[in-house]
């Protein structure tokens, strides 16, 4: 990026004007003493922008958050790991709505100004028993530039935290960025499954915030695959205060462009992190997808080579097998003409033409061994193009996913279920 930053420390917390908290509350398991209930908050009015899962199945906390998003905008977030809060019925809105108000009293907001956010086990009611009660304690340990306990509360299979923080001007006045995400199973494109909070203390009129969410959100969070399924929860919320004592910015200005650039840049850092935290995988890979004749035939491609399972499955054993790739690319439903297509594998190049090429198989096998590696594929048709970051997929991923029996079983204990 040719834009000057500087990475501070502070995480989701670092911009000027929000505080952050976090509690253990035993959410998934009350014998394990872990933080997973969180809590930003701007002390001054901010704008806010969201965008969410594109599954027709939607948690309770998104339906929440997308209605107060929609009438008031956002000054704080609860929320917690270890329960999804998803297809859970009309108790799950209840519950959903009860952890913002439990927030917002102490906080001297409306229920309406705080968003709620879950992850976690899929179908178990919120054990709220648990959750109700500390609502004080989240406010009362509210603190300045201490991002990293929010950051942990949020995180379920993750093996460890995702939080950035950097600092950069606009037009002389410096300006602050900083957040955290979790994501590391369930993972694919329309919205990638994950939880991602951003702040700022930059001053950005709420439509123009909306609309470069919505733009960096398809140029990151929506490149990148894991396992090709996408959840109930996803969501990406941003929050900017004006806390830098900037003047506003005006749409399509300089100053709005340069957060634009910024800000695409961060969420692509974010993204990328969670690729590389995906669970039990070994390797981080890029596909870039080149001379389509448009940027639909581009994305069809780059999603079909990203999602196969025989691509991963190739890419986990330093396998080059690039017939696995273009036998993918055949059923992308792109326009291609397979006399034509180029595979370059770290740069080298595994195919010409549709035929083998000549680049010793050792080379290739050395280059995909390697813990990142780029795929280009050149359909040699148009100049569309489109990038995706994806990983591959490991005999662990699937012992990891096997059984969620151990959830249900403590839901029994606690009544739940």
């Amino acid at each position: 990026m040719d834009i000057p930053i500087t990475r501070i420390k502070g995480g989701v917390g670092a911009a000027r004007g929000f505080l952050t908290s976090a509690v253990g509350c035993g959410i998934k398991n009350p014998d394990v003493d872990r933080l997973d209930l969180g809590l930003i908050y701007s002390e001054v009015p901010c704008h806010s922008a969201g965008t969410f899962t594109t599954n027709r199945v939607k948690a309770a906390p998104v339906r929440v958050t997308q209605t107060h998003l929609r009438k008031d905008g956002l000054r704080a977030i609860i929320a917690n790991s270890g329960n999804a809060n998803a297809c859970t019925g009309v108790q799950g809105i209840r519950d959903a709505k009860a952890m913002c108000r439990g927030v917002a009293k102490p906080l001297g907001l409306k229920q309406s100004d705080v968003g709620v956010c879950s992850t976690g086990v899929i179908g178990l009611p919120m054990p709220m028993m648990r959750i109700e009660g500390r609502y004080d304690d989240l406010v009362d340990r509210l603190a300045r530039k201490q991002g990293q306990g929010f950051a942990s509360a949020i995180i379920t299979s993750d093996t460890h935290t995702k939080e950035l923080a950097v600092s950069f001007d606009l037009d002389g006045v410096r300006v602050r960025l900083g957040g955290c995400v979790k994501g590391a199973g369930m993972i694919s494109p329309s919205m990638a499954t994950m939880l991602c909070f951003i702040t700022t203390d930059a001053n950005i009129p709420e439509e123009t915030l909306q609309k470069a969410v919505l733009e960096c959100v398809e140029e990151s969070f929506n490149r990148i695959t894991i396992d090709g399924d996408m959840s109930t929860n996803d969501t990406v919320l941003v929050m900017a205060n004006g806390a830098s004592g900037m003047s506003a910015m005006r749409r399509n200005g300089k100053r709005c462009r340069t957060f634009r650039k910024v800000l695409l840049w961060f969420m692509r850092e974010l993204a990328k992190a969670v690729v590389r935290d995906g669970e039990r995988v070994t390797k981080f890979v890029t596909v870039n997808v080149e001379g389509a004749k448009t940027y639909l035939d581009a994305k069809k491609v780059a999603e079909a080579v990203c999602k196969s399972a025989l691509v991963k499955a190739s890419w986990n054993g330093g396998d080059p097998n690039w017939g696995r790739i273009i036998h993918a690319v055949g059923y992308s439903r792109a326009r291609i003409r397979e006399e034509l297509i180029d595979i370059h594998i770290g740069g080298k190049p595994a195919c010409l033409g549709g035929l083998q090429a000549d680049t010793p198989m050792n080379q290739l096998r050395t280059l995909v061994a390697k813990p990142e590696f780029e795929i280009d594929i050149n359909l040699n048709q148009g100049k569309a193009n489109y990038t995706m970051y994806s990983s591959d997929l490991s005999p662990e991923y699937i012992d990891f996913n096997r059984s969620e029996y151990a959830y249900w079983k403590q839901a029994r204990k606690d009544g739940l279920v």
